[in-house]
């Protein structure tokens, strides 16, 4: 998390980036990750559902919540879990950039990228890439459960 941490410190220097996570799981991560970063930043939150796919929402994800921030002229730095096939990153990213942020870039906890669906992400940071197994603890769940564990474990079905 300390690499993490001053990369973006160092990237960021003289400028007081915004943190967008998202809810439920990366609330962990952004946490510790906030504690990493040396220089004056902000947070914010939005919460997203998959979406059925009966209307004209193509990505499969819908808005819960939104920002309670303008993001206008401001450095966006989303906060993600964990980026697999890409789509639910990409939603967003065309979601907030047509709100005229100065920049959006993405700090990503676990990263899976042999699974990427979307080519042209905005993942600036990776804290480890992982194989494609199913984890639980640091704020990952299965169905509710297992978020409140400390560390992240491999789970066995």
């Amino acid at each position: 998390m300390a690499e993490l941490g001053a990369a973006i410190a160092r990237d960021y220097e003289g400028r007081e980036p915004l943190l967008v996570s998202t809810l439920k799981t990366s609330v962990f991560f952004l946490a510790d990750l906030s504690r990493a970063i040396s220089i004056p930043h902000a947070l914010d939150f939005i919460a997203l559902a998959g979406y059925d796919g009966r209307g004209s929402g193509a990505s499969g994800v819908r808005l819960l919540k939104d920002l309670d921030t303008s993001i206008e002229g401001r450095d966006v730095l989303l906060v993600e879990d964990v980026v697999d096939t890409g789509l639910t990153l990409n939603y967003v990213c065309k979601t907030l950039s047509l709100r005229a942020p100065a920049s959006l870039n993405a700090v990503t906890f676990l990263d899976r990228p042999y699974r990427r669906l979307v080519d042209d992400l905005p993942v600036r940071y990776v804290g480890f890439t992982v194989p494609d197994e199913f984890f639980v603890g640091y704020g990952f769940d299965l169905d509710e459960r297992y978020r409140h564990l400390p560390d992240l474990r491999l789970l066995k079905r």
